[in-house]
Protein backbone atom coordinates (compact mmCIF):
# COMPACT_ATOMS: atom_id res chain seq x y z
CA UNK A 1 0.00 0.00 0.00
CA UNK A 2 1.25 3.51 -0.76
CA UNK A 3 1.90 6.04 2.26
CA UNK A 4 1.94 9.68 1.91
CA UNK A 5 3.78 11.30 4.81
CA UNK A 6 3.37 15.40 5.70
CA UNK A 7 4.32 17.83 8.23
CA UNK A 8 1.73 20.20 9.93
CA UNK A 9 3.09 22.73 11.78
CA UNK A 10 -0.34 25.00 11.70
CA UNK A 11 -2.11 24.18 15.09
CA UNK A 12 -5.28 25.23 13.46
CA UNK A 13 -5.38 22.20 11.18
CA UNK A 14 -3.98 20.45 14.40
CA UNK A 15 -7.75 21.33 16.04
CA UNK A 16 -9.51 20.03 12.97
CA UNK A 17 -7.74 16.99 12.83
CA UNK A 18 -9.62 15.55 16.23
CA UNK A 19 -11.86 12.95 14.61
CA UNK A 20 -9.30 11.58 12.14
CA UNK A 21 -6.72 11.49 15.62
CA UNK A 22 -9.43 9.96 17.29
CA UNK A 23 -10.01 7.01 14.74
CA UNK A 24 -5.66 6.22 14.42
CA UNK A 25 -5.94 6.44 18.24
CA UNK A 26 -8.73 3.66 19.01
CA UNK A 27 -6.63 1.45 15.85
CA UNK A 28 -3.31 1.66 17.55
CA UNK A 29 -4.15 -0.75 20.44
CA UNK A 30 -0.64 0.25 22.37
CA UNK A 31 -2.13 3.57 22.69
CA UNK A 32 -2.15 5.02 26.36
CA UNK A 33 -4.25 8.25 26.93
CA UNK A 34 -1.76 10.71 26.89
CA UNK A 35 -1.99 10.35 22.91
CA UNK A 36 -5.33 11.42 22.78
CA UNK A 37 -5.73 14.10 20.65
CA UNK A 38 -8.29 16.13 23.34
CA UNK A 39 -5.19 15.73 25.86
CA UNK A 40 -2.41 16.53 23.13
CA UNK A 41 -3.94 19.58 21.95
CA UNK A 42 -4.71 21.03 25.29
CA UNK A 43 -1.54 20.94 26.20
CA UNK A 44 -0.36 22.33 23.24
CA UNK A 45 -2.78 25.19 24.04
CA UNK A 46 -1.46 25.66 27.28
CA UNK A 47 1.93 24.91 26.92
CA UNK A 48 3.14 25.39 23.20
CA UNK A 49 5.96 27.79 21.78
CA UNK A 50 4.50 29.57 18.70
CA UNK A 51 5.91 28.31 15.76
CA UNK A 52 7.69 24.97 17.51
CA UNK A 53 4.46 22.67 16.51
CA UNK A 54 5.57 19.72 14.90
CA UNK A 55 3.64 17.14 13.21
CA UNK A 56 4.43 14.02 11.26
CA UNK A 57 1.71 12.48 9.61
CA UNK A 58 1.26 9.31 7.72
CA UNK A 59 -1.78 8.42 5.58
CA UNK A 60 -2.88 5.36 3.58
CA UNK A 61 -3.85 5.42 -0.25
CA UNK A 62 -7.64 6.58 1.23
CA UNK A 63 -6.16 9.35 3.27
CA UNK A 64 -7.07 8.09 6.56
CA UNK A 65 -4.36 8.88 9.30
CA UNK A 66 -2.23 5.52 9.56
CA UNK A 67 -0.25 6.76 12.38
CA UNK A 68 1.00 10.28 13.96
CA UNK A 69 3.92 11.58 15.92
CA UNK A 70 2.87 15.15 17.68
CA UNK A 71 6.10 16.83 18.93
CA UNK A 72 7.50 20.38 19.84
CA UNK A 73 10.57 21.78 18.99
CA UNK A 74 13.10 22.53 21.57
CA UNK A 75 16.17 24.64 22.09
CA UNK A 76 17.69 23.75 25.64
CA UNK A 77 19.74 21.98 26.88
CA UNK A 78 19.72 20.48 23.22
CA UNK A 79 18.42 21.38 19.77
CA UNK A 80 15.46 18.66 19.59
CA UNK A 81 11.85 17.43 19.23
CA UNK A 82 10.15 15.94 22.12
CA UNK A 83 6.71 14.80 22.01
CA UNK A 84 3.68 16.94 23.53
CA UNK A 85 2.70 16.24 26.86
CA UNK A 86 5.46 17.39 28.18
CA UNK A 87 6.18 16.57 32.41
CA UNK A 88 2.49 16.33 32.74
CA UNK A 89 2.29 12.55 30.93
CA UNK A 90 3.08 10.00 32.44
CA UNK A 91 3.74 8.17 28.55
CA UNK A 92 4.99 9.20 25.98
CA UNK A 93 4.25 7.93 22.15
CA UNK A 94 3.66 7.89 18.64
CA UNK A 95 0.70 6.54 17.31
CA UNK A 96 0.78 3.58 14.55
CA UNK A 97 -2.36 1.67 13.15
CA UNK A 98 -1.98 -1.71 13.76
CA UNK A 99 -3.65 -3.11 10.45
CA UNK A 100 -0.76 -0.89 8.62
CA UNK A 101 2.00 -1.08 11.45
CA UNK A 102 4.72 -2.14 9.15
CA UNK A 103 4.82 0.22 6.17
CA UNK A 104 3.12 3.20 8.58
CA UNK A 105 5.89 2.68 10.48
CA UNK A 106 8.63 2.37 7.79
CA UNK A 107 7.16 5.59 6.41
CA UNK A 108 7.06 7.43 9.78
CA UNK A 109 10.04 6.77 10.53
CA UNK A 110 11.40 8.41 7.09
CA UNK A 111 9.58 11.61 7.96
CA UNK A 112 11.56 11.83 10.81
CA UNK A 113 14.70 10.99 9.69
CA UNK A 114 14.66 14.04 7.64
CA UNK A 115 13.80 16.11 11.13
CA UNK A 116 16.92 14.50 12.11
CA UNK A 117 18.95 16.36 10.20
CA UNK A 118 18.90 19.11 12.21
CA UNK A 119 17.53 18.49 15.82
CA UNK A 120 18.09 15.30 17.87
CA UNK A 121 14.92 13.09 18.30
CA UNK A 122 13.92 12.60 22.00
CA UNK A 123 11.30 10.11 22.61
CA UNK A 124 10.72 10.50 26.62
CA UNK A 125 8.36 7.89 28.54
CA UNK A 126 7.97 5.57 26.31
CA UNK A 127 6.22 2.44 27.66
CA UNK A 128 7.73 -1.34 26.76
CA UNK A 129 5.66 -1.96 23.69
CA UNK A 130 5.12 1.27 22.18
CA UNK A 131 4.16 1.92 19.11
CA UNK A 132 7.56 3.90 18.83
CA UNK A 133 9.67 0.69 19.62
CA UNK A 134 9.18 0.47 16.05
CA UNK A 135 10.66 3.38 14.75
CA UNK A 136 13.67 2.68 17.14
CA UNK A 137 13.91 -0.54 15.23
CA UNK A 138 13.94 0.50 11.81
CA UNK A 139 15.95 3.54 12.73
CA UNK A 140 19.24 3.56 11.18
CA UNK A 141 21.76 6.07 12.22
CA UNK A 142 22.78 6.85 15.65
CA UNK A 143 20.59 5.75 18.22
CA UNK A 144 20.56 5.06 21.91
CA UNK A 145 18.29 3.29 23.98
CA UNK A 146 17.60 5.20 28.17
CA UNK A 147 16.07 4.17 30.96
CA UNK A 148 13.03 6.77 32.19
CA UNK A 149 11.10 6.95 34.90
CA UNK A 150 9.34 3.98 36.73
CA UNK A 151 5.82 3.28 36.44
CA UNK A 152 3.42 0.77 38.45
CA UNK A 153 1.41 -1.81 36.86
CA UNK A 154 -1.09 -4.02 38.08
CA UNK A 155 -3.32 -6.64 36.13
CA UNK A 156 -6.69 -5.53 34.77
CA UNK A 157 -9.20 -7.09 37.37
CA UNK A 158 -11.91 -6.31 39.63
CA UNK A 159 -11.02 -5.30 42.89
CA UNK A 160 -11.74 -8.42 44.50
CA UNK A 161 -9.50 -10.12 43.12
CA UNK A 162 -7.14 -7.15 43.43
CA UNK A 163 -7.40 -7.90 46.94
CA UNK A 164 -6.95 -11.95 47.01
CA UNK A 165 -3.64 -10.97 45.14
CA UNK A 166 -1.64 -9.26 48.21
CA UNK A 167 0.46 -11.29 49.65
CA UNK A 168 -0.96 -13.08 53.22
CA UNK A 169 -4.59 -13.43 54.33
CA UNK A 170 -3.62 -10.44 57.06
CA UNK A 171 -3.17 -8.27 54.29
CA UNK A 172 -6.06 -9.56 52.56
CA UNK A 173 -8.32 -9.33 55.64
CA UNK A 174 -7.21 -5.43 56.30
CA UNK A 175 -8.20 -4.75 52.94
CA UNK A 176 -11.55 -5.64 52.89
CA UNK A 177 -11.99 -3.96 56.88
CA UNK A 178 -11.33 -0.75 54.62
CA UNK A 179 -13.41 -1.04 51.73
CA UNK A 180 -16.25 -1.97 55.02
CA UNK A 181 -15.07 1.02 56.91
CA UNK A 182 -15.71 3.25 53.77
CA UNK A 183 -19.34 1.80 53.52
CA UNK A 184 -20.13 2.05 56.86
CA UNK A 185 -18.67 5.42 56.92
CA UNK A 186 -21.45 5.96 53.71
CA UNK A 187 -18.98 7.47 51.01
CA UNK A 188 -20.63 7.22 48.17
CA UNK A 189 -19.19 7.55 44.70
CA UNK A 190 -21.22 8.65 41.73
CA UNK A 191 -19.82 9.26 37.80
CA UNK A 192 -19.69 12.90 36.97
CA UNK A 193 -21.98 14.24 33.83
CA UNK A 194 -19.77 15.23 30.71
CA UNK A 195 -22.11 18.45 30.93
CA UNK A 196 -20.48 18.29 35.16
CA UNK A 197 -16.89 17.78 34.59
CA UNK A 198 -15.75 21.37 34.50
CA UNK A 199 -16.86 22.12 37.74
CA UNK A 200 -16.13 18.61 39.03
CA UNK A 201 -12.15 19.28 38.12
CA UNK A 202 -12.24 22.90 39.22
CA UNK A 203 -13.86 21.15 42.99
CA UNK A 204 -10.96 18.74 42.24
CA UNK A 205 -7.94 21.07 42.11
CA UNK A 206 -9.29 22.69 45.35
CA UNK A 207 -9.33 19.64 46.81
CA UNK A 208 -5.60 18.81 45.70
CA UNK A 209 -4.46 22.08 47.00
CA UNK A 210 -5.86 21.65 50.21
CA UNK A 211 -4.64 17.89 51.11
CA UNK A 212 -1.16 19.01 50.24
CA UNK A 213 -1.16 22.25 51.97
CA UNK A 214 1.99 22.70 54.13
CA UNK A 215 3.51 19.46 51.95
CA UNK A 216 5.90 19.11 49.54
CA UNK A 217 3.71 18.95 46.14
CA UNK A 218 3.95 19.03 42.58
CA UNK A 219 4.34 22.83 41.74
CA UNK A 220 3.13 22.33 38.30
CA UNK A 221 -0.46 21.32 39.83
CA UNK A 222 -1.14 24.43 41.49
CA UNK A 223 -0.40 26.34 38.11
CA UNK A 224 -3.11 27.81 36.62
CA UNK A 225 -1.72 26.87 33.22
CA UNK A 226 -2.21 23.11 34.28
CA UNK A 227 -5.99 23.47 35.79
CA UNK A 228 -6.71 25.22 32.31
CA UNK A 229 -4.95 22.49 30.40
CA UNK A 230 -6.63 19.57 32.53
CA UNK A 231 -10.25 21.29 32.23
CA UNK A 232 -10.20 21.71 29.07
CA UNK A 233 -8.68 17.92 28.20
CA UNK A 234 -10.97 16.05 30.30
CA UNK A 235 -14.33 17.45 29.09
CA UNK A 236 -13.60 15.64 25.01
CA UNK A 237 -12.22 12.60 26.75
CA UNK A 238 -15.39 12.41 28.73
CA UNK A 239 -17.37 12.80 25.75
CA UNK A 240 -15.66 10.35 24.30
CA UNK A 241 -15.30 7.52 27.10
CA UNK A 242 -11.54 7.99 27.42
CA UNK A 243 -11.92 9.96 30.98
CA UNK A 244 -13.78 9.37 33.95
CA UNK A 245 -14.26 11.78 36.60
CA UNK A 246 -15.81 10.43 39.99
CA UNK A 247 -17.18 12.06 43.26
CA UNK A 248 -16.96 10.97 46.49
CA UNK A 249 -20.05 11.98 48.99
CA UNK A 250 -19.74 12.18 52.76
CA UNK A 251 -23.21 13.46 54.04
CA UNK A 252 -24.15 16.12 51.98
CA UNK A 253 -20.31 17.19 50.86
CA UNK A 254 -18.23 16.31 48.12
CA UNK A 255 -14.94 15.19 49.76
CA UNK A 256 -13.06 13.74 46.96
CA UNK A 257 -12.98 13.74 43.27
CA UNK A 258 -10.59 12.31 40.86
CA UNK A 259 -9.98 11.53 36.97
CA UNK A 260 -9.36 8.22 35.41
CA UNK A 261 -7.55 8.44 32.38
CA UNK A 262 -8.32 5.12 30.07
CA UNK A 263 -7.06 3.84 26.88
CA UNK A 264 -8.28 0.80 25.09
CA UNK A 265 -6.13 -1.29 27.02
CA UNK A 266 -5.32 0.56 29.57
CA UNK A 267 -6.37 2.30 32.86
CA UNK A 268 -5.00 4.76 35.07
CA UNK A 269 -5.72 7.25 38.23
CA UNK A 270 -4.13 10.50 36.43
CA UNK A 271 -5.33 12.63 39.59
CA UNK A 272 -7.67 13.51 42.74
CA UNK A 273 -8.20 15.73 45.53
CA UNK A 274 -9.10 14.41 49.05
CA UNK A 275 -10.71 16.64 51.91
CA UNK A 276 -8.56 15.92 55.02
CA UNK A 277 -11.62 14.77 56.61
CA UNK A 278 -11.76 11.82 55.12
CA UNK A 279 -8.40 10.93 56.80
CA UNK A 280 -9.55 12.05 60.21
CA UNK A 281 -12.55 9.56 60.15
CA UNK A 282 -10.27 7.33 59.19
CA UNK A 283 -11.10 6.51 55.49
CA UNK A 284 -8.01 4.98 53.30
CA UNK A 285 -7.75 7.55 50.28
CA UNK A 286 -5.62 5.25 48.65
CA UNK A 287 -8.13 1.68 48.88
CA UNK A 288 -10.87 4.11 47.79
CA UNK A 289 -9.69 5.69 45.01
CA UNK A 290 -7.89 2.07 43.80
CA UNK A 291 -12.07 0.50 44.14
CA UNK A 292 -13.27 3.73 41.77
CA UNK A 293 -10.32 2.86 39.51
CA UNK A 294 -11.00 -0.96 39.07
CA UNK A 295 -14.68 -0.35 37.90
CA UNK A 296 -13.15 1.32 34.82
CA UNK A 297 -11.13 -1.83 33.55
CA UNK A 298 -10.24 -1.68 29.99
CA UNK A 299 -12.64 -3.74 27.58
CA UNK A 300 -10.13 -5.08 25.05
CA UNK A 301 -7.66 -7.40 25.20
CA UNK A 302 -4.94 -8.41 28.00
CA UNK A 303 -5.43 -5.05 30.33
CA UNK A 304 -3.49 -3.11 32.75
CA UNK A 305 -4.13 -1.00 35.56
CA UNK A 306 -1.62 1.47 35.84
CA UNK A 307 -0.48 3.44 39.01
CA UNK A 308 1.57 5.28 36.51
CA UNK A 309 4.56 7.14 37.92
CA UNK A 310 5.92 7.06 41.46
CA UNK A 311 6.80 4.42 44.09
CA UNK A 312 4.87 5.85 46.87
CA UNK A 313 4.89 3.12 49.69
CA UNK A 314 0.86 3.24 49.78
CA UNK A 315 1.05 1.86 46.16
CA UNK A 316 3.63 -0.78 46.82
CA UNK A 317 1.19 -2.17 49.41
CA UNK A 318 -0.75 -3.99 46.18
CA UNK A 319 2.20 -5.79 44.91
CA UNK A 320 2.61 -3.98 41.19
CA UNK A 321 4.82 -4.46 38.79
CA UNK A 322 7.85 -2.02 38.47
CA UNK A 323 8.07 -1.14 34.71
CA UNK A 324 10.51 1.00 33.45
CA UNK A 325 9.84 4.04 30.63
CA UNK A 326 12.14 4.23 27.81
CA UNK A 327 14.24 7.63 26.68
CA UNK A 328 14.79 6.77 22.76
CA UNK A 329 17.30 8.87 21.42
CA UNK A 330 17.63 9.23 17.47
CA UNK A 331 19.86 10.87 15.58
CA UNK A 332 21.58 11.56 11.94
CA UNK A 333 24.96 11.66 11.34
CA UNK A 334 25.23 15.70 11.41
CA UNK A 335 23.64 15.55 14.48
CA UNK A 336 25.55 12.32 16.29
CA UNK A 337 26.55 15.01 18.31
CA UNK A 338 23.79 16.22 19.67
CA UNK A 339 23.33 12.55 20.71
CA UNK A 340 26.33 12.42 22.48
CA UNK A 341 26.16 15.40 24.91
CA UNK A 342 21.98 14.09 25.73
CA UNK A 343 24.52 10.74 27.09
CA UNK A 344 26.36 12.71 28.66
CA UNK A 345 23.81 15.08 30.43
CA UNK A 346 22.19 11.79 31.41
CA UNK A 347 25.25 10.18 32.90
CA UNK A 348 25.92 13.50 34.65
CA UNK A 349 22.37 13.98 36.07
CA UNK A 350 22.55 10.24 37.14
CA UNK A 351 26.17 10.35 38.41
CA UNK A 352 24.54 13.47 40.85
CA UNK A 353 21.41 11.70 41.76
CA UNK A 354 23.60 8.89 43.14
CA UNK A 355 25.75 11.01 45.12
CA UNK A 356 22.17 12.17 46.60
CA UNK A 357 20.64 9.28 47.94
CA UNK A 358 24.46 8.43 49.72
CA UNK A 359 24.20 11.89 50.96
CA UNK A 360 21.41 11.47 52.34
CA UNK A 361 21.30 8.02 53.60
CA UNK A 362 24.95 8.83 55.64
CA UNK A 363 23.07 12.14 56.60
CA UNK A 364 20.16 10.45 57.74
CA UNK A 365 21.90 7.44 59.87
CA UNK A 366 24.08 10.10 61.68
CA UNK A 367 21.03 11.47 63.54
CA UNK A 368 19.80 8.83 63.95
Amino acid sequence: MAYTAELVTDPAVFAALAPAWARLHRRCSAATPFQNHAWLHSWWLSYGRPGRLRLFLVRDADGELAAAAALTAVRRPLPALVPLGGSVSDYGDVLLADEHADGAAAALTGSLAEAARTALIDLREVRPGAAAERIYDRWSGPRHRLSDSVCLELPALPMDELVARLPSAKAQQRARAKLRKLRTLGVRREIVRPDEVDGALQRLLALHRLQWQGRRVTGEHLRPRFAEHLVRAAGPMVRSGDAVVTRFHLDDDVVAVDLTLTSPRLAGGYLYGAHPLLRERKADVAVMLLDACAAHLPTSGPGTLSMLRGSEPYKLHWRPDPVVNQRLLLARGSTAPLLGAALAQAGARRRAGQLLTRWRERDGGGRS
